[in-house]
Parts: C-alpha cells; sequence; structure tokens
C-alpha cells in the first residue's frame, strides 16, 4: 500500500519547544487553526468556515540545516509561522499527519518568551499562561495585549466572554 503525498502551504502555531530529532532532524508540532493569520487578516474568517471548526494538529520534522538552526535556536512555542512542505498522511486515525517542511517562516513572534515550567494555551485568538505555582492564569490576547487573570482555569472563557464583549469581538 502506496503512502500518498502531496505539497501543503498553511499557517500555525508552534506548540511546544521544538526537539532534535533521528540524526540531524528536528521535530516540533504545529497547531493550524482556520482562524490564524491568512483568514484573520482578512477579516473573512466566519465566510470560510464555522466558528467551532477544530484546530488540526501535525507533527513536523525536518532535516534542511537552516531550517533546524532556526527551530532550536529562535522558534518559542506560541510562534505563528508558514510553513511549506510534503504531507504524509497519517497511518492511522489516531496519529496526526506528519508535514516534512521544505520551508519555514516567522509570520508572528510570541508575545511571551520561552517560559520555563509554564505552559501556554491557545483559545483562538487569545493566550492562557498555565503556571504550576500559581492557581490564577493570565490571560493576553495573541497579539500580547493584557485581557485579564482568572480565578482558575475554569473562569478563563468568562474572561474571553466579557472581553470580547467589551471590544466588540476584536481580541
Amino acid at each position: 500500500m502506496t503512502n500518498p503525498q502531496t505539497t501543503l502551504t498553511i499557517d500555525g502555531y508552534v506548540d511546544a519547544i521544538p526537539q532534535p530529532g533521528p540524526g540531524s532532524t528536528v521535530t516540533f508540532d504545529l497547531i493550524h487553526s482556520p482562524h490564524t493569520a491568512d483568514d484573520a487578516t482578512t477579516g473573512e474568517w466566519d465566510e470560510i468556515c464555522a466558528a467551532d471548526t477544530p484546530d488540526t494538529p501535525y507533527a513536523c520534522t525536518t532535516a534542511d540545516p537552516g531550517i533546524a538552526e532556526q527551530l532550536l535556536h529562535d522558534i518559542q512555542p506560541g510562534d505563528l509561522v508558514h510553513v511549506t512542505g510534503t504531507l504524509l498522511q497519517a497511518g492511522t486515525h489516531d496519529t496526526p499527519a506528519r508535514i516534512d517542511i521544505a520551508t519555514l517562516d516567522v509570520l508572528v513572534a510570541s508575545p511571551l518568551g520561552v517560559l520555563s515550567g509554564m505552559t501556554l494555551d491557545r483559545w483562538g485568538a487569545y493566550v492562557a499562561v498555565f503556571d504550576p505555582d500559581r492557581d490564577t492564569v493570565p490571560l493576553f490576547t495573541e497579539t500580547g495585549q493584557w485581557v485579564g487573570e482568572a480565578e482558575s482555569p475554569d473562569a478563563l472563557t468568562t474572561l474571553i466572554d466579557i472581553h470580547e464583549r467589551v471590544h466588540g469581538g476584536d481580541a
């Protein structure tokens, strides 16, 4: 059975710190949101896809020395990147598709630096910072604008709803 391949160009967010892979490769996870840069800049995403269209994870790998260097030293979680590569379909429904990256460009650097011991999570145009040493959860827009601090992770959606009502739905 053959593994179908196609060239794919997408924008997405780097989900975790890129890691050295086998040989001279580098691997990272990319989250493609249907509501990211290409759609957000035109303001037409409502016409393109439903608001509840899920994000798509991709397991990415590159053996290109220049891209590997960039991934290991310049890219951080939360960066919005534009990638082109060969899409290799997943072998099972349980694993994400894999992209063998040929080009990578940073569209928007994460407004937050690499956070040791902390994790970032996205809700569309919002970024929450989870710190294991704190109960509260700071929330920013993807451009770095302060939104507020939720008393708990469960209160994040309420904080986002309030922010969107006050700002007319613009993050």
